[in-house]
């Protein structure tokens, strides 16, 4: 019996250490380790759709812990509201109304609702860890702060990288520490301690940073309307900043559907706040602001494509990862409305070949919860910074900014509006910016201040000593001021574009094998130049000189070397006109228009630059491709045509196309209608209806998001347009005589005010430098030509295309 009792007593101390083991190796949900997840919503049908996709998800993520919604109501809309069986519901006053200042900024309801919530619910007395999301979420995955990396002190958070307020005059004003300003947002993983603390701080720096209107600009903000829309962000930014918190931050944990994941990332959560498109099918919330689907019995949103369908649209297995994973956030949302019509006792909907799919083990076993892996922790303790990526064995890569040059003028807006669309799609990483070069004049009357982060330039299209038309040399002046005025730019390479450039997909120094010493660009073969007298004459160093240009990768300590010597050469090569020859500089039109290019190449050979040159860059569309390329950038600067369907960026000089409700281009064909008897043609023309589909494509978006009116709407009265005929085009949009045009100039007065005197003293600077460099350089440049007879200026011109482009280069 003593055996017996012996033995009884050893197996039930065994299984109490078996299930001692178990329970220590999932402690979620234990004391320290209660995790509670918040969303902030208000009355309104646009939220309830919202909250049923975010419902849904979080249950069949299998998020551990409760979930609450903070409902913002006034009580006039509760009296109506009919959604509060949606989600476990904490009710919040509503502050949509600001109730001291009567400013309407419904933004600000999210930190008065986690104020509210900490200060009043019962529940926040049991937690450890708050997940706080936004409504327009979808989970595919748990989110559990721990595995993530945070602690007390140091939140995980997503990267917003347009939150150029950290850098700037913005955080010294709103913030003591502007040192610890971090870009983040979306995705909130934190103590609840440190969420006491910061609560406070969020509202009020919300409070401050939307009553700052003199400080609303997108050059300020980062805010693509500068109207205040994201000072709720700020307010989080800042506020976090004040308690001293410090974020860990992951760009790989959220995306956006239809931006492309870095190979091997598997995100956990979709942010749905921008539209995406899937071949011909598309969303975007805003066209869904007041729909009532959650409850018309048997509704959902139109049925994107099918993974198969996907398979046969996209061969290249990042971008068509792209698309799956934007069917599969539809997908969910419609899974969500599906199972939340049943729940309110709707009839049983007709059978659908969607419906089955949605049902099926394909899309279950497709939506399954993804799991956080283990080794995304590690990268995420040694990438202290901004940008950790995923897997053991990789190295953190640079980080890199983007920049381009325009003018204030209708004709770059279009292209910066197609340049821009086709950033955020690429999966280039890191932000983007325009250096806009106006003169002040057309500051005044600049209508696309809200077209892309932009960073302001004195323009010297006249040049101020000489008095020189030339509008190229904006581009070197615009990143010699961008700079010498940015401070610390938090980016190691720097991909210099032009405005008439579509990207296809990310241009990276680690792809192309850019370094130190060795910039990446692509080939300019017409920059004979190159190999005659006009180096010889230009630089110290002629076998230095690379005919490359279009797309430039440049590390960081090169290109601030380097930028006055591109601005300087540019000048002195415009003012050798006795050598604008076509037989030496390879210009058709013998007028000097490619100097800045030849400034470019002359620049860097002085500092011995040597470029690494690919042809698997860039493409103009027109030109045949070579087999197999996967090009990443197109540049519509010449011509091209698909049978009788043509496109010349030139003849949309002067069409105020951005300003215009609905305004686009000429449709492309349609690729099912090409002929496919050679192959070579084929992809050639395939290319151009991609990238003029793509201009449309980006067009239309920016109507939507300028709330241009229902184009099918009967009361829509279109602008009255004069027109004339084209060979190419048919009727081609002229100047509008009226107008329903709902133009957004988001540049306060005020800040207008502001920047005439900022670029009156910015050119004060200019002036005193060119004046400096002007003068020697025409000392230096009279003692070399006052023993050198003129040379001839005969030659062969050659028109061949790409030659073509040297006038366009700079437009």
């Amino acid at each position: 019996m003593a055996k017996v009792d012996a033995l009884i007593t050893f197996t039930l101390m065994g299984l109490l250490f078996v299930v001692a083991v178990v329970e220590g190796g999932s402690p979620v949900g234990k004391p320290g380790y209660r995790i509670h997840t918040l969303f902030s919503v208000e009355c309104q049908n646009y939220f309830d759709w919202q909250t049923v996709g975010l419902m849904h998800s979080f249950r069949k993520a299998r998020q551990p812990g409760p979930i609450t919604r903070l409902l913002s109501c006034t009580d006039e809309e509760k009296k109506s509201y009919r959604g509060m069986h949606l989600a476990p519901t904490f009710q919040v006053p509503s502050m949509s109304r600001h109730p001291k200042t009567g400013d309407w900024y419904p933004a600000i309801n999210k930190p008065a609702g986690v104020v509210h919530w900490l200060n009043h619910s019962e529940e926040a007395k049991h937690v450890d860890w708050v997940v706080i999301l936004d409504a327009d979420m979808i989970i595919r995955g748990p989110i559990i702060p721990t595995e993530l990396g945070a602690e007390r002190g140091r939140p995980v958070s997503a990267y917003y990288g347009y939150l150029v307020g950290c850098d700037n005059i913005l955080a010294k004003i709103h913030t003591k520490h502007p040192e610890l300003c971090d870009k983040v947002g979306g995705l909130l993983a934190m103590h609840i301690d440190d969420l006491r603390a910061l609560a406070p701080k969020w509202l009020a720096k919300t409070e401050e940073v939307r009553e700052d209107k003199a400080h609303w600009s997108t050059n300020i903000t980062g805010d693509i309307y500068g109207k205040g829309w994201i000072s709720e962000m700020y307010g989080y930014s800042f506020g976090a900043a004040e308690v001293g918190l410090r974020h860990k931050i992951n760009d790989d944990l959220m995306i956006y559907p239809g931006y492309i994941p870095r190979p091997g990332v598997e995100p956990i959560l979709f942010h749905y706040g921008l539209p995406f498109t899937v071949g011909n099918w598309s969303f975007s919330k805003l066209q869904h602001h007041e729909d009532d689907i959650v409850y018309r019995c048997g509704e959902l949103f139109p049925e994107p494509p099918y993974p198969r369908e996907v398979y046969t649209m996209e061969s290249e297995p990042n971008k068509r990862r792209a698309l799956l994973l934007s069917v599969e956030c539809m997908n969910t949302l419609n899974e969500g409305l599906v199972l939340r019509h049943a729940a309110d006792g709707c009839p049983k909907p007709k059978w659908s070949k969607y419906l089955s799919f949605l049902k099926s083990k394909t899309f279950a076993n497709l939506s399954r919860p993804k799991i956080f892996s283990p080794g995304v922790q590690k990268t995420m303790e040694a990438g202290e910074d901004q940008q950790p990526l995923f897997g053991e064995t990789m190295k953190p890569h640079p980080k890199i900014h983007t920049v381009f040059s325009t003018e204030c003028s209708p004709y770059f807006d279009w292209q910066t509006v197609g340049l821009i669309h086709s950033f955020h799609l690429s999966g280039q990483p890191g932000n983007i910016t325009r250096l806009l070069s106006c003169t002040d004049e057309d500051l005044k009357q600049y209508k696309g201040h809200d077209l892309a982060p932009t960073h302001y330039v004195p323009s010297m299209s006249r040049h101020p000593l000489t008095g020189d038309w030339y509008p190229a040399i904006n581009k070197p002046a615009g990143v010699l001021h961008w700079l010498n005025h940015m401070g610390d730019i938090d980016a190691e390479y720097i991909v210099i574009l032009d405005a008439d450039m579509i990207l296809r997909g990310p241009i990276t120094p680690w792809e192309f094998n850019a370094s130190r010493g060795h910039p990446v660009s692509t080939p300019y073969e017409y920059l004979i130049g190159c190999d005659n007298e006009l180096a010889e004459m230009h630089t110290s160093h002629p076998e230095y000189c690379d005919k490359v240009g279009g797309v430039i990768i440049m590390h960081i300590d090169d290109l601030r070397k380097f930028a006055m010597y591109w601005l300087l050469k540019t000048e002195e090569v415009r003012f050798d006109k006795e050598h604008y020859a076509t037989n030496l500089t390879g210009d058709i039109y013998s007028s000097g228009w490619i100097s800045e290019m030849y400034g470019y190449s002359f620049g860097a050979a002085e500092l011995k630059l040597r470029h690494v040159v690919s042809r698997e860059i860039l493409i103009y569309p027109g030109y045949v491709p070579e087999q197999g390329v996967k090009y990443r950038v197109f540049h519509y600067g010449l011509e091209f045509s698909v049978g009788n369907w043509s496109f010349d960026k030139a003849n949309w000089r002067d069409k105020d196309i951005v300003n215009t409700c609905w305004a686009q281009f000429p449709d492309p064909p349609d690729p099912s209608t090409l002929d496919r008897t050679d192959e070579n043609i084929l992809q050639k023309n395939l290319l151009s209806i991609e990238c003029g589909k793509k201009l449309n494509e980006a067009l239309m978006l920016h109507h939507r998001k300028r709330n241009c009116p229902d184009p099918s709407s009967p009361i829509l009265t279109s602008p009255k347009l004069e027109t004339r005929t084209s060979r190419k085009f048919g009727k081609i949009e002229e100047k509008p005589k009226t107008s329903t045009v709902p133009v957004r100039y988001t540049q306060e007065l005020s800040q207008a005010d502001q920047n005439d005197g900022h670029f009156r003293s910015l050119k004060v600077w200019v002036v005193a430098l060119w004046a400096f460099s002007g003068l020697g350089f025409v000392v230096v440049m009279t003692m070399v030509f006052s023993g050198r007879k003129s040379k001839g200026t005969k030659g062969k011109s050659s028109r061949s295309r790409k030659r073509h482009s040297s006038q366009d280069s700079w437009t």
